[in-house]
């Protein structure tokens, strides 16, 4: 069971003629408002996909750390993707307890940063299939979400998918998480954060772990069979100037067991500035993300705190 509402948003995907879709807006809305997650169903993601991008990554995560190392993120240059250690990774200064692997869209080497290819091991060569098989997939899906958040806004429901959203920004993480040390509570997964971009789909299996910070105080947000969990971040945030809310959320492995996640981050477009909508004058505003400039520079502004070193010799 879950506090977080279940959003079956089938409609948005499937309807045509838009009836159904008003209702999905509504309930996106009232979430987006609330907390800034829910959990959304009838998203067509075959299982399938979901099983072998499972299996992919375990098999990876199975391999001795020096093989693994063979695709360290320094490796990838300016491209910022491929494999970090236990620890490699900081949140608000302090490391993470997990490893990870990092993916984006796959594309030429070039120069703009956190853009080019993708970096696949060699010992696990089905994990590259599975990948920018789901790329793909969930860079569809999260299209059909953005027209519903777009409608509950009272906006064209393609108001992103011409705009912002037209050229997106796709990254994508599979992290591994060892059980957390049951006598330090202060070690974290992941520390307490807000997403960078518009919106972020997370698959993770079934040993849990994800703590969402809401008005009522912290609440888990379990896994429940054939959903992903759905926030929006920083971007929407500044959008709407706080009517929806990108909120804070983190992750402590508490099951005993190795825990696999799955985040997917869709955001604007590289050089797209990022305004607040007209509408949204007179709502919550209390600067967390308030800048100028494109969001690849806020991104990078971000980024850069999370893997300093990287950061350092790469940029």
């Amino acid at each position: 069971m879950s506090e977080l509402p279940v959003i079956d948003v089938a409609p948005l995907l499937t309807d045509t003629t838009g009836s159904g879709k008003r209702a999905v807006a509504d309930a996106i809305g009232a979430a987006c408002r609330d907390s800034g997650f829910f959990y959304i169903s009838g998203h067509g993601v075959p299982p399938e996909l979901i099983a072998r991008l499972d299996a992919a990554g375990r098999r990876f995560f199975a391999l001795p750390e020096a093989v693994k190392d063979e695709i360290s993120m320094d490796k990838g240059g300016r491209a910022w993707r491929g494999f970090f250690p236990v620890g490699g990774e900081l949140t608000s200064g302090r490391p993470d307890l997990k490893e990870g692997l990092y993916f984006g869209a796959e594309e030429p080497p070039g120069p703009l940063p956190l853009h080019g290819p993708n970096l696949f091991p060699a010992q696990v060569p089905e994990l590259r299939g599975a990948v920018l098989e789901y790329l793909d997939t969930m860079t569809g899906l999260a299209q059909g979400v953005m027209s519903g958040i777009a409608l509950s806004l009272g906006l064209d429901e393609n108001y992103f998918r011409t705009g912002y959203t037209a050229d997106p920004t796709i990254l994508f993480r599979i992290f591994h998480y060892p059980p957390a040390p049951p006598d330090d509570p202060a070690t974290w997964g992941v520390g307490e954060h807000t997403d960078y971009g518009l919106l972020t789909l997370l698959l993770q299996d079934a040993n849990g772990g994800l703590q969402v910070r809401t008005a009522r105080g912290w609440i888990v947000a379990p896994p429940l069979p054939d959903t992903f969990v759905c926030n929006i971040g920083d971007m929407l945030d500044k959008l709407t100037t706080g009517h929806y809310r990108s909120t804070p959320h983190r992750v402590r492995n508490r099951s005993g067991n190795e825990r696999l996640s799955f985040p997917f981050f869709f955001d604007p477009g590289w050089d797209d500035e990022v305004p607040p909508l007209p509408y949204a004058a007179g709502h919550r505003w209390d600067g967390q993300v308030d800048f100028t400039g494109t969001y690849g520079a806020y991104l990078l502004s971000k980024v850069s705190k999370v893997f300093p070193r990287l950061f350092e010799s790469t940029l």
